[in-house]
């Protein structure tokens, strides 16, 4: 199911490129709206100030054609970037400045990074030699100072998702900051800018392109493919964060390249990139190509296929080089030199006596976009009406957009029914989704008509292995039962089934269990890169695994509220562990009489997973707006912890029957 639903999406995507673009007028008045969002989604809107870049050149070394000035800039206040800035002996004018973005390439020497710009300084060398100055910069991954860019990959750092928060914002915030380097410099012909760099560094001339049209020239190398080809093909699974925006506004990756049109653009890479596959970059080509045809410059976009895999070879380094020759210098001779490596990794590192003690680099998924400031406390219940709506109408539009705006029919069908010991138990079959399928169970007493009180859990895959041995005994041989199998060993603590079903017998009550996706029978791969790699194709996709199970819970509380014996029933929703964030953004929405969530995180570091959501509100008030029409039971969270729902409370004062806190 899961991988049909991940093709599906992106189809969607795919369709919707460009889809609102029919004239060279409809792109100049939306490019700054998708400039926008581009910044949105790397975290650098609103734009970072531009506090004084405190530059220091820490030692040089001389080539008889250049020279080379190991240097370090603050792109923000203790955000330092390492690099190393080749200048030609031979200047009669100011020359062309080329901004040289890395790849992954450490270079390390007794547990000392010396820098990726080492591995690329030939790169820089030759650029030097050929008349440009050059400015070889370090990434935040394996640069001199050493920070993180595998945070979802490798860390399980999921709440950058919440902050949206990615190392690609990191990296093109460094761009921009570098070009205000470079044209700082009285080298420097500063209208004559270009960008290039290959696998990650390729990436990284995409953001920076894309954003600063200070950049009149770029050769992304083996730095981009489409969604398709991440998704659904699980490339992505070959890729670390740095690669990726935060996609509140589903974009497929072409709509970033596009963004460089009509400046001169080189797509470059080889034929067998087992993570940058042919065939998604010739479609990205074929896209980007479409823009700069819409604005008559057909003639300044071009596709460079060498042979070879994922790797830095001469003939892409040529094509790249005669590339800017004619772009920036109007020079068309044959290229004669080849690009050389001149220096050991010790001559071109900066912080020869160690890393500064106030870089942030280490940290900065921390601090780099700014999160929400504290709420107003509501003081009236119409305030706190008011306060819910804006947050349900933000999370919206930055955390649940990929939420259908038209949802397709619920299509709730009765699968399979049966009585044992005078209980009944149903399942219920409902569409969440186009392609998610799912099923809900429900339980009573035989023969009741219309239930008092309606509780609905949402089941982690805990709590389904739990049910199953729960009801197993009794109902295991059903038809309600008899198929589903138990996916792990995670059994919890059963509670007593006779006392459960004589307490039953006697109650207006109906039981339902829901199970959203990726929980139960639609679980998938368990062991934890796989689970790891589809939680990261959720947010390429503009979403989130939590994010969608909340519609889940959502539309199975729609379906359940149709039942004949649940109508004009109080609704008691209840979650537990991970599913108890699900359950209070489902309440938030759905509005149930009671809300019973346990082992809840305090904050979105530790779940739910939802983009962006702590840019705009706070865990804590999330869980007050929840409070404006439903009773909350919060048994877990102990004085002083939740001050904003607290404060909610005790202006409005909410008594037991409102909410419940441990004191």
């Amino acid at each position: 199911m899961i991988a049909d639903y991940f093709e599906q999406q992106t189809i969607q995507i795919e369709d919707g490129y460009l889809s609102e673009i029919n004239s060279p007028d409809d792109w100049l008045k939306q490019r700054a709206t998708y400039v926008e969002q581009l910044q949105e989604m790397l975290g650098l809107n609103p734009m970072p100030e531009k506090t004084p870049l405190m530059p220091q050149i820490t030692g040089k070394v001389e080539h008889d054609e250049f020279t080379v000035e190991n240097i370090h800039f603050q792109s923000r206040p203790g955000l330092y970037v390492t690099g190393n800035l080749y200048v030609p002996k031979q200047r009669d004018e100011k020359l062309p400045a080329i901004l040289y973005v890395c790849g992954h390439g450490a270079v390390k020497e007794n547990g000392v990074s010396f820098g990726n710009k080492v591995h690329y300084h030939h790169h820089g060398s030759w650029f030097a030699r050929n008349g440009y100055v050059c400015l070889t910069i370090d990434t935040l991954q394996l640069g001199e100072i050493e920070g993180i860019h595998h945070g979802t990959y490798r860390y399980g750092l999921w709440w950058w998702l919440n902050r949206g928060y990615t190392p690609a914002g990191v990296e093109a915030w460094n761009c921009i900051r570098a070009l205000d380097y470079l044209q700082s410099r009285e080298e420097v012909d500063g209208e004559r800018l270009g960008v290039t760099g290959r696998s990650g560094g390729g990436a990284y001339s995409w953001w920076i392109a894309a954003l600063d049209q200070r950049i009149k020239v770029a050769v992304p190398v083996a730095g981009i493919t489409d969604m398709r080809n991440h998704v659904v093909d699980g490339t992505v699974e070959g890729h670390c964060d740095c690669m990726f925006m935060v996609n509140t506004y589903q974009w497929d990756y072409p709509m970033v390249a596009a963004l460089v049109a009509p400046r001169p653009l080189l797509i470059s890479n080889t034929d067998n990139d087992g993570i940058f596959p042919l065939d998604g970059v010739y479609r990205t080509f074929v896209k980007t190509k479409q823009i700069y045809d819409l604005l008559g410059a057909s003639d300044q976009i071009s596709l460079h296929i060498t042979a070879g895999p994922h790797k830095d070879t001469q003939e892409l380094r040529v094509h790249a080089f005669r590339w800017f020759n004619h772009y920036l210098k109007g020079d068309d001779a044959l290229i004669e030199k080849a690009a050389h490596k001149y220096f050991e990794p010790s001559e071109l590192q900066v912080f020869k006596d160690g890393n500064p003690d106030t870089e942030r680099n280490s940290a900065i998924s921390h601090s780099f976009v700014k999160q929400s400031d504290s709420a107003e406390v509501p003081s009236t219940e119409d305030e706190l009406q008011e306060f819910a709506a804006i947050t349900k109408d933000k999370l919206i539009k930055k955390s649940f957009r990929a939420w259908p705006a038209n949802p397709v029919d619920l299509d709730l069908r009765k699968v399979h029914s049966a009585i044992v010991e005078d209980l009944e138990m149903t399942a219920y079959d409902y569409t969440s989704q186009s392609g998610i399928e799912l099923r809900l169970f429900t339980l009573h007493r035989k023969g009741l008509e219309h239930a008092k009180l309606t509780m609905i859990h949402a089941q982690t895959e805990s709590d389904w292995n739990d049910f199953l041995v729960f009801y197993g005994k009794s109902f295991g041989k059903t038809e309600v039962l008899k198929e589903e199998t138990i996916a792990s060993d995670s059994i919890g603590v059963i509670p007593d089934f006779e006392k459960f079903r004589d307490a039953a017998l006697k109650d207006d009550v109906v039981w339902a269990y829901l199970t959203p996706r990726g929980v139960g029978r639609t679980a998938w791969n368990q062991d934890s890169f796989h689970q790891t790699q589809i939680k990261r194709r959720f947010y390429l996709l503009g979403q989130s695994l939590e994010g969608m199970q909340i519609l889940d819970v959502r539309r199975g509380m729609q379906g359940i509220r149709t039942l004949d014996v649940c109508q004009n029933s109080k609704i008691y929703l209840s979650g537990m562990h991970e599913m108890a964030g699900v359950v209070i953004y489902a309440g938030l929405f759905e509005a149930p009489d009671h809300i019973r969530i346990s082992q809840l995180p305090e904050d979105y570091d530790d779940g739910p997973t939802l983009l962006n959501a702590s840019r705009f509100v706070s865990f804590d008030e999330v869980i007050a707006a929840a409070g404006h029409k439903s009773r909350l039971a919060l048994p877990d969270f102990e004085n002083g912890k939740l001050p904003f729902t607290r404060a909610v409370a005790k202006l409005l004062k909410w008594d037991a029957n409102r909410i419940y806190l441990k004191p």
